[in-house]
Protein backbone atom coordinates (compact mmCIF):
# COMPACT_ATOMS: atom_id res chain seq x y z
CA UNK A 1 0.00 0.00 0.00
CA UNK A 2 1.12 3.40 -0.67
CA UNK A 3 2.60 5.10 2.41
CA UNK A 4 0.19 8.79 1.72
CA UNK A 5 -2.71 6.11 1.07
CA UNK A 6 -1.67 4.57 4.19
CA UNK A 7 -1.31 7.70 6.16
CA UNK A 8 -4.75 8.89 5.09
CA UNK A 9 -6.43 5.73 5.77
CA UNK A 10 -5.33 5.04 9.27
CA UNK A 11 -5.80 9.54 9.54
CA UNK A 12 -9.63 8.87 8.30
CA UNK A 13 -9.91 5.20 10.66
CA UNK A 14 -8.57 7.27 13.74
CA UNK A 15 -11.09 10.35 13.18
CA UNK A 16 -13.94 7.95 12.52
CA UNK A 17 -13.00 5.89 15.42
CA UNK A 18 -12.09 8.52 18.08
CA UNK A 19 -15.11 10.76 17.34
CA UNK A 20 -17.71 7.22 17.86
CA UNK A 21 -16.41 6.44 21.04
CA UNK A 22 -17.00 10.34 22.30
CA UNK A 23 -20.70 9.96 20.61
CA UNK A 24 -21.11 6.86 22.38
CA UNK A 25 -20.00 8.52 25.57
CA UNK A 26 -21.89 11.33 25.26
CA UNK A 27 -25.32 9.41 24.96
CA UNK A 28 -24.34 7.30 27.85
CA UNK A 29 -23.44 10.45 29.63
CA UNK A 30 -26.31 12.98 28.70
CA UNK A 31 -29.26 10.68 26.91
CA UNK A 32 -29.65 7.86 29.27
CA UNK A 33 -30.15 9.76 32.06
CA UNK A 34 -28.12 7.35 34.54
CA UNK A 35 -25.81 9.99 35.28
CA UNK A 36 -26.95 13.56 37.15
CA UNK A 37 -26.44 16.56 35.17
CA UNK A 38 -25.80 20.49 36.57
CA UNK A 39 -25.97 21.96 33.15
CA UNK A 40 -25.92 20.62 29.36
CA UNK A 41 -22.64 19.92 28.00
CA UNK A 42 -21.86 21.14 24.82
CA UNK A 43 -21.08 18.29 22.02
CA UNK A 44 -19.63 19.25 19.15
CA UNK A 45 -16.98 21.76 20.27
CA UNK A 46 -15.39 19.56 22.77
CA UNK A 47 -15.60 16.29 20.64
CA UNK A 48 -13.04 18.43 18.15
CA UNK A 49 -10.99 19.56 20.77
CA UNK A 50 -10.59 15.82 22.19
CA UNK A 51 -10.20 14.71 18.78
CA UNK A 52 -7.07 16.79 17.85
CA UNK A 53 -5.75 16.10 21.07
CA UNK A 54 -5.65 12.32 20.97
CA UNK A 55 -4.25 13.05 17.30
CA UNK A 56 -0.93 14.90 19.13
CA UNK A 57 -0.47 11.93 21.39
CA UNK A 58 -0.68 9.61 18.52
CA UNK A 59 1.86 11.49 16.47
CA UNK A 60 3.92 11.41 19.37
CA UNK A 61 4.09 7.92 20.71
CA UNK A 62 4.69 6.55 16.49
CA UNK A 63 0.86 5.42 15.98
CA UNK A 64 0.80 7.20 12.17
CA UNK A 65 4.09 5.91 11.02
CA UNK A 66 4.58 3.08 8.16
CA UNK A 67 3.33 0.12 8.98
CA UNK A 68 5.04 -3.35 7.43
CA UNK A 69 4.01 -6.85 8.49
CA UNK A 70 3.90 -5.73 12.44
CA UNK A 71 2.61 -7.87 14.63
CA UNK A 72 -1.11 -6.51 15.75
CA UNK A 73 -0.54 -7.02 18.74
CA UNK A 74 1.98 -4.75 19.63
CA UNK A 75 0.05 -2.17 17.62
CA UNK A 76 -3.17 -2.74 20.08
CA UNK A 77 -0.35 -2.37 23.03
CA UNK A 78 1.00 0.85 22.17
CA UNK A 79 -2.25 2.01 21.90
CA UNK A 80 -2.98 1.02 25.54
CA UNK A 81 -0.09 2.50 26.63
CA UNK A 82 -0.51 5.80 24.49
CA UNK A 83 -4.35 5.76 25.80
CA UNK A 84 -3.51 5.29 29.60
CA UNK A 85 -1.18 8.55 29.26
CA UNK A 86 -3.85 10.13 27.35
CA UNK A 87 -6.33 9.54 30.08
CA UNK A 88 -4.09 9.88 33.22
CA UNK A 89 -3.42 13.29 31.83
CA UNK A 90 -7.43 14.13 31.15
CA UNK A 91 -7.92 13.05 34.82
CA UNK A 92 -5.33 15.39 36.35
CA UNK A 93 -7.32 18.01 34.54
CA UNK A 94 -10.87 17.12 35.54
CA UNK A 95 -9.24 16.59 39.15
CA UNK A 96 -7.84 19.97 39.18
CA UNK A 97 -10.94 21.95 37.85
CA UNK A 98 -12.99 20.00 40.14
CA UNK A 99 -10.56 21.43 43.29
CA UNK A 100 -10.20 25.05 41.59
CA UNK A 101 -14.06 24.33 41.57
CA UNK A 102 -15.29 23.01 45.31
CA UNK A 103 -17.05 20.45 43.76
CA UNK A 104 -17.24 16.64 43.76
CA UNK A 105 -17.73 15.42 40.41
CA UNK A 106 -19.01 11.91 39.29
CA UNK A 107 -17.08 13.17 35.65
CA UNK A 108 -13.74 11.51 37.20
CA UNK A 109 -15.18 7.92 36.87
CA UNK A 110 -16.63 8.28 33.61
CA UNK A 111 -13.51 9.12 31.92
CA UNK A 112 -12.78 5.48 32.39
CA UNK A 113 -15.94 4.38 31.25
CA UNK A 114 -14.46 6.53 27.90
CA UNK A 115 -11.39 4.71 28.26
CA UNK A 116 -12.81 1.45 27.85
CA UNK A 117 -14.91 2.67 24.60
CA UNK A 118 -12.22 4.65 23.33
CA UNK A 119 -10.07 1.43 23.25
CA UNK A 120 -12.71 -0.64 21.60
CA UNK A 121 -13.53 1.82 18.75
CA UNK A 122 -9.72 2.99 18.24
CA UNK A 123 -8.48 -0.92 18.59
CA UNK A 124 -11.26 -2.60 16.31
CA UNK A 125 -10.29 0.33 13.72
CA UNK A 126 -6.94 -0.01 13.62
CA UNK A 127 -7.49 -4.15 13.70
CA UNK A 128 -9.97 -3.96 10.76
CA UNK A 129 -7.30 -1.59 8.70
CA UNK A 130 -3.99 -4.13 9.22
CA UNK A 131 -6.09 -7.05 8.37
CA UNK A 132 -7.16 -5.98 5.42
CA UNK A 133 -3.50 -4.49 4.84
CA UNK A 134 -2.22 -8.37 5.83
CA UNK A 135 -4.70 -9.61 2.81
CA UNK A 136 -3.33 -7.30 0.72
CA UNK A 137 0.69 -8.22 1.29
CA UNK A 138 -0.94 -11.55 0.73
CA UNK A 139 -2.61 -11.25 -2.52
CA UNK A 140 0.43 -9.32 -3.71
CA UNK A 141 -0.31 -5.53 -2.82
CA UNK A 142 2.94 -3.39 -1.89
CA UNK A 143 5.26 -6.70 -1.37
CA UNK A 144 8.54 -5.43 -0.91
CA UNK A 145 11.57 -7.48 -3.05
CA UNK A 146 14.51 -8.90 -0.78
CA UNK A 147 18.16 -10.33 -1.13
CA UNK A 148 19.33 -13.23 1.01
CA UNK A 149 22.80 -12.74 1.32
CA UNK A 150 24.62 -16.09 2.06
CA UNK A 151 23.84 -19.28 0.24
CA UNK A 152 23.52 -22.50 2.92
CA UNK A 153 21.33 -24.16 4.81
CA UNK A 154 20.47 -21.23 6.82
CA UNK A 155 19.33 -18.77 3.87
CA UNK A 156 17.37 -21.55 2.47
CA UNK A 157 15.50 -21.66 5.67
CA UNK A 158 14.46 -18.36 6.12
CA UNK A 159 13.43 -18.60 2.24
CA UNK A 160 10.92 -21.65 3.06
CA UNK A 161 10.00 -18.98 6.02
CA UNK A 162 8.90 -16.17 3.87
CA UNK A 163 7.52 -18.31 1.32
CA UNK A 164 5.41 -19.91 4.18
CA UNK A 165 4.58 -16.86 6.24
CA UNK A 166 3.16 -14.44 2.95
CA UNK A 167 2.05 -11.73 5.61
CA UNK A 168 5.90 -10.35 5.79
CA UNK A 169 5.54 -9.25 2.79
CA UNK A 170 8.88 -10.03 1.33
CA UNK A 171 9.61 -11.60 -1.91
CA UNK A 172 12.89 -13.15 -2.53
CA UNK A 173 14.37 -12.48 -5.26
CA UNK A 174 17.77 -14.00 -5.38
CA UNK A 175 20.75 -14.99 -3.18
CA UNK A 176 24.16 -12.71 -3.13
CA UNK A 177 27.32 -15.43 -2.12
CA UNK A 178 30.49 -14.94 -0.50
CA UNK A 179 31.85 -18.01 -2.34
CA UNK A 180 31.76 -17.10 -5.62
CA UNK A 181 31.48 -20.98 -6.95
CA UNK A 182 27.85 -20.84 -6.13
CA UNK A 183 27.40 -18.17 -8.49
CA UNK A 184 24.38 -19.71 -10.95
CA UNK A 185 22.90 -21.80 -8.52
CA UNK A 186 19.48 -21.89 -7.75
CA UNK A 187 17.04 -22.77 -5.47
CA UNK A 188 13.34 -22.16 -5.38
CA UNK A 189 13.58 -20.00 -8.41
CA UNK A 190 15.79 -18.15 -6.95
CA UNK A 191 19.71 -17.81 -8.69
CA UNK A 192 22.46 -16.94 -7.08
CA UNK A 193 22.90 -13.65 -8.97
CA UNK A 194 26.93 -12.80 -7.83
CA UNK A 195 28.77 -11.84 -5.41
CA UNK A 196 29.04 -9.39 -2.28
CA UNK A 197 31.46 -7.44 -3.90
CA UNK A 198 28.71 -6.25 -6.61
CA UNK A 199 25.77 -5.92 -4.10
CA UNK A 200 24.89 -2.29 -4.71
CA UNK A 201 24.61 -3.61 -8.52
CA UNK A 202 21.93 -6.41 -7.49
CA UNK A 203 20.32 -4.11 -5.13
CA UNK A 204 19.20 -1.59 -7.79
CA UNK A 205 18.69 -4.76 -10.39
CA UNK A 206 15.85 -6.12 -8.41
CA UNK A 207 14.68 -3.12 -6.92
CA UNK A 208 15.56 -4.44 -3.42
CA UNK A 209 14.11 -2.76 -0.24
CA UNK A 210 15.22 -6.06 2.24
CA UNK A 211 18.64 -7.12 2.55
CA UNK A 212 18.66 -10.41 4.97
CA UNK A 213 22.33 -11.84 5.74
CA UNK A 214 22.30 -15.06 6.49
CA UNK A 215 26.36 -15.70 7.05
CA UNK A 216 28.40 -18.88 8.15
CA UNK A 217 30.22 -18.62 11.09
CA UNK A 218 33.58 -18.45 9.00
CA UNK A 219 32.60 -15.46 6.74
CA UNK A 220 32.15 -12.73 10.33
CA UNK A 221 34.71 -10.71 8.87
CA UNK A 222 33.31 -9.59 6.16
CA UNK A 223 29.83 -8.18 7.60
CA UNK A 224 30.77 -4.90 8.92
CA UNK A 225 32.32 -4.06 4.57
CA UNK A 226 29.06 -5.51 4.03
CA UNK A 227 26.65 -3.45 6.14
CA UNK A 228 28.66 -0.35 4.51
CA UNK A 229 27.99 -1.20 0.98
CA UNK A 230 24.54 -1.65 1.43
CA UNK A 231 23.58 1.58 3.40
CA UNK A 232 23.91 4.21 1.01
CA UNK A 233 21.35 2.43 -0.86
CA UNK A 234 18.61 3.20 2.08
CA UNK A 235 17.65 -0.37 1.98
CA UNK A 236 16.57 -2.46 5.33
CA UNK A 237 18.82 -4.88 6.76
CA UNK A 238 18.48 -7.73 8.73
CA UNK A 239 20.96 -10.52 10.41
CA UNK A 240 20.01 -14.25 11.14
CA UNK A 241 20.51 -13.80 15.30
CA UNK A 242 23.31 -15.91 15.67
CA UNK A 243 25.61 -13.18 14.25
CA UNK A 244 24.21 -10.94 17.06
CA UNK A 245 27.11 -10.70 19.11
CA UNK A 246 29.51 -9.05 16.22
CA UNK A 247 27.22 -6.06 16.20
CA UNK A 248 25.73 -5.73 19.83
CA UNK A 249 24.25 -2.41 20.76
CA UNK A 250 23.74 -1.93 17.60
CA UNK A 251 20.67 -4.24 16.66
CA UNK A 252 17.06 -5.06 17.67
CA UNK A 253 15.43 -8.24 17.73
CA UNK A 254 12.36 -8.74 15.70
CA UNK A 255 10.85 -11.65 15.10
CA UNK A 256 7.02 -12.65 13.39
CA UNK A 257 5.30 -15.95 12.68
CA UNK A 258 8.11 -17.94 14.39
CA UNK A 259 10.98 -15.89 11.92
CA UNK A 260 13.76 -14.57 14.17
CA UNK A 261 15.55 -11.78 12.35
CA UNK A 262 17.72 -8.90 13.60
CA UNK A 263 17.12 -5.22 12.45
CA UNK A 264 20.50 -3.36 11.93
CA UNK A 265 20.14 0.08 12.38
CA UNK A 266 16.80 0.18 13.94
CA UNK A 267 15.11 3.39 15.38
CA UNK A 268 17.17 5.71 16.51
CA UNK A 269 15.19 7.69 19.16
CA UNK A 270 11.43 6.93 20.25
CA UNK A 271 8.55 8.33 18.11
CA UNK A 272 7.64 11.25 20.86
CA UNK A 273 11.46 12.09 21.46
CA UNK A 274 11.71 12.46 17.49
CA UNK A 275 8.60 15.41 17.62
CA UNK A 276 9.86 16.53 21.03
CA UNK A 277 12.93 17.34 19.85
CA UNK A 278 12.19 19.03 16.51
CA UNK A 279 9.51 21.41 18.58
CA UNK A 280 12.13 22.59 20.58
CA UNK A 281 14.55 22.97 17.22
CA UNK A 282 11.34 25.06 16.18
CA UNK A 283 11.51 27.11 19.49
CA UNK A 284 14.53 27.86 20.17
CA UNK A 285 15.74 28.86 16.64
CA UNK A 286 12.66 31.19 16.86
CA UNK A 287 14.00 33.14 20.41
CA UNK A 288 17.82 32.87 19.09
CA UNK A 289 16.94 34.42 15.66
CA UNK A 290 14.84 37.13 17.43
CA UNK A 291 16.80 37.77 20.45
CA UNK A 292 19.78 37.86 17.99
CA UNK A 293 18.43 40.26 15.63
CA UNK A 294 20.69 43.50 16.26
CA UNK A 295 24.02 41.49 17.13
CA UNK A 296 23.15 40.10 13.23
CA UNK A 297 22.69 43.08 11.76
CA UNK A 298 25.42 44.73 13.14
CA UNK A 299 27.56 41.67 12.15
CA UNK A 300 26.68 42.22 8.87
CA UNK A 301 27.44 45.96 8.17
CA UNK A 302 30.58 45.07 9.53
CA UNK A 303 31.81 42.10 7.60
CA UNK A 304 30.12 44.15 4.63
CA UNK A 305 32.74 46.60 5.67
CA UNK A 306 35.52 44.86 6.33
CA UNK A 307 36.07 43.02 2.82
CA UNK A 308 34.55 42.04 -0.30
CA UNK A 309 31.87 39.77 -1.08
CA UNK A 310 28.39 38.77 0.17
CA UNK A 311 27.35 38.93 3.82
CA UNK A 312 26.56 35.55 4.20
CA UNK A 313 28.05 31.97 3.25
CA UNK A 314 26.38 29.30 1.30
CA UNK A 315 28.20 26.01 0.92
CA UNK A 316 26.13 22.51 -0.08
CA UNK A 317 25.87 20.03 2.72
CA UNK A 318 24.89 16.47 3.39
CA UNK A 319 21.89 16.37 5.55
CA UNK A 320 18.70 13.68 6.60
CA UNK A 321 20.10 10.34 4.37
CA UNK A 322 22.71 11.99 2.28
CA UNK A 323 19.90 14.94 0.97
CA UNK A 324 22.14 18.32 -0.16
CA UNK A 325 20.71 21.58 1.66
CA UNK A 326 22.68 24.88 1.36
CA UNK A 327 23.84 25.77 4.67
CA UNK A 328 23.72 29.23 5.80
CA UNK A 329 26.62 31.32 7.92
CA UNK A 330 28.18 34.47 8.01
CA UNK A 331 30.93 34.89 5.63
CA UNK A 332 34.42 34.58 7.83
CA UNK A 333 36.80 33.77 4.85
CA UNK A 334 37.64 35.90 2.13
CA UNK A 335 35.66 35.49 -1.13
CA UNK A 336 35.99 32.33 -3.16
CA UNK A 337 38.79 31.25 -0.52
CA UNK A 338 39.01 28.22 -2.79
CA UNK A 339 38.59 29.15 -5.77
CA UNK A 340 42.37 28.06 -6.78
CA UNK A 341 42.76 25.20 -3.82
CA UNK A 342 39.02 23.44 -4.67
CA UNK A 343 37.68 21.52 -1.55
CA UNK A 344 40.14 21.73 1.81
CA UNK A 345 39.40 21.92 5.13
CA UNK A 346 39.64 25.12 7.47
CA UNK A 347 42.67 24.96 9.68
CA UNK A 348 43.19 26.56 12.33
CA UNK A 349 45.09 29.97 11.81
CA UNK A 350 43.66 29.78 8.41
CA UNK A 351 45.43 32.82 6.25
CA UNK A 352 42.05 33.07 4.41
CA UNK A 353 40.03 34.06 7.68
CA UNK A 354 39.53 37.70 7.39
CA UNK A 355 40.07 40.25 10.56
CA UNK A 356 36.15 40.12 10.89
CA UNK A 357 35.74 36.54 10.37
CA UNK A 358 38.29 35.58 13.22
CA UNK A 359 36.01 37.32 15.99
CA UNK A 360 33.04 36.06 15.08
CA UNK A 361 34.30 32.65 14.79
CA UNK A 362 35.75 33.29 18.21
CA UNK A 363 32.33 33.98 19.45
CA UNK A 364 30.59 31.47 17.18
CA UNK A 365 28.28 34.67 15.78
CA UNK A 366 29.58 33.03 12.51
CA UNK A 367 26.72 29.81 13.03
CA UNK A 368 23.76 32.24 14.02
CA UNK A 369 22.33 32.38 10.85
CA UNK A 370 22.51 27.99 10.57
CA UNK A 371 19.54 28.42 13.03
CA UNK A 372 17.24 29.27 9.74
CA UNK A 373 18.21 25.65 8.60
CA UNK A 374 17.41 24.43 11.77
CA UNK A 375 13.44 26.21 11.28
CA UNK A 376 13.87 24.46 7.32
CA UNK A 377 14.01 21.12 8.76
CA UNK A 378 17.46 20.63 6.90
CA UNK A 379 19.28 20.78 10.48
CA UNK A 380 18.99 20.02 14.10
CA UNK A 381 20.54 21.57 16.82
CA UNK A 382 22.50 19.15 18.31
CA UNK A 383 23.58 16.53 15.79
CA UNK A 384 26.93 15.26 13.59
CA UNK A 385 27.86 18.33 11.78
CA UNK A 386 27.29 18.35 8.02
CA UNK A 387 30.15 17.75 5.75
CA UNK A 388 30.57 18.27 1.93
CA UNK A 389 29.47 16.01 -0.72
CA UNK A 390 32.94 15.82 -2.01
CA UNK A 391 34.48 15.02 1.38
CA UNK A 392 31.47 12.41 2.92
CA UNK A 393 31.99 10.37 -0.84
CA UNK A 394 36.19 10.51 -0.33
CA UNK A 395 35.68 9.79 3.29
CA UNK A 396 32.99 7.17 3.15
CA UNK A 397 35.77 5.42 0.56
CA UNK A 398 38.38 5.51 3.39
CA UNK A 399 36.29 4.49 6.49
CA UNK A 400 33.98 1.82 6.69
CA UNK A 401 30.18 3.25 8.34
CA UNK A 402 30.87 6.93 7.73
CA UNK A 403 27.82 7.34 5.79
CA UNK A 404 26.49 6.43 9.25
CA UNK A 405 26.50 9.68 10.63
CA UNK A 406 23.53 10.77 7.37
CA UNK A 407 20.84 8.58 9.20
CA UNK A 408 20.48 11.30 11.58
CA UNK A 409 19.39 15.34 10.78
CA UNK A 410 22.91 17.12 10.86
CA UNK A 411 23.44 20.13 13.99
CA UNK A 412 24.79 23.03 15.00
CA UNK A 413 26.20 21.54 17.82
CA UNK A 414 26.96 17.32 18.51
CA UNK A 415 28.84 15.68 20.73
CA UNK A 416 32.47 15.67 18.73
CA UNK A 417 32.03 19.34 18.29
CA UNK A 418 32.64 19.67 22.06
CA UNK A 419 35.00 16.57 22.59
CA UNK A 420 37.60 17.07 19.61
CA UNK A 421 39.63 19.87 18.05
CA UNK A 422 39.94 21.11 14.24
CA UNK A 423 39.48 18.37 11.74
CA UNK A 424 42.74 18.93 10.06
CA UNK A 425 43.73 15.12 9.19
CA UNK A 426 41.73 11.84 8.06
CA UNK A 427 42.57 10.65 11.44
CA UNK A 428 40.81 13.91 13.26
CA UNK A 429 37.89 12.74 11.40
CA UNK A 430 38.25 9.21 12.55
CA UNK A 431 38.30 9.99 15.95
CA UNK A 432 35.38 12.75 15.97
CA UNK A 433 33.44 9.77 13.77
CA UNK A 434 33.73 7.71 16.77
CA UNK A 435 31.96 10.27 18.94
CA UNK A 436 29.23 10.69 15.87
CA UNK A 437 28.33 7.26 16.05
CA UNK A 438 28.11 7.13 20.05
CA UNK A 439 25.91 10.33 19.65
CA UNK A 440 24.06 8.12 17.32
CA UNK A 441 23.52 5.09 18.64
CA UNK A 442 22.86 7.08 22.24
CA UNK A 443 20.11 9.36 20.62
CA UNK A 444 18.26 11.21 23.64
CA UNK A 445 16.78 14.70 24.74
CA UNK A 446 19.08 14.04 27.94
CA UNK A 447 22.15 13.71 25.62
CA UNK A 448 20.99 16.61 23.66
CA UNK A 449 20.62 18.67 26.43
CA UNK A 450 24.20 17.38 27.88
CA UNK A 451 25.74 18.47 25.02
CA UNK A 452 24.22 22.02 24.81
CA UNK A 453 25.65 21.86 28.40
CA UNK A 454 29.11 21.65 27.37
CA UNK A 455 28.56 23.70 24.22
CA UNK A 456 28.39 26.72 26.44
CA UNK A 457 31.28 25.89 28.24
CA UNK A 458 33.03 25.51 24.81
CA UNK A 459 31.63 28.90 23.71
CA UNK A 460 32.88 30.44 26.52
CA UNK A 461 36.35 28.91 26.80
CA UNK A 462 36.72 29.64 23.03
CA UNK A 463 37.56 25.83 22.65
CA UNK A 464 35.70 23.32 19.99
CA UNK A 465 35.27 23.88 15.89
CA UNK A 466 32.85 24.09 14.33
CA UNK A 467 32.90 23.89 10.26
Amino acid sequence: MNKTVEKILILTVDFIAINLAWITYFVIRVQTGWFELLSMPEFLLPMFVVYLYWLIIFTFVGMYRTWFASSRFDELSTLFKASFVGIFILFFLIFIDDYIHGVASTTRILIFIYWGLFLFFVGTGRLLLRSLQRNLLIKGYGRKNALIVGFNEKAKEVHDQLIEHRALGLDVKGYVAVDSNNVGMVYKDAYVVGSVSQIQNYIDEHSAKEIIIALDKSDHDILVDLIARCEPKNVGIKIVPDLYEILSGQARTMQIYGLPLIDINPELMPEWEKKLKRLIDIAVSMLILTVSLPVCILTAITIKLDSKGPVFFRQDRCGLNGKTFKILKFRSMKHDAEKYTGPIWSLKGDPRITSVGKLIRKIRIDEIPQFFNVLKGEMSIVGPRPERPYFVEMLAKEIPYYKRRLKVRPGITGWAQVKHKYDETVEDVKIKLRYDLFYIENMSLRMDFKILFRTVFVVLFAKGHYN
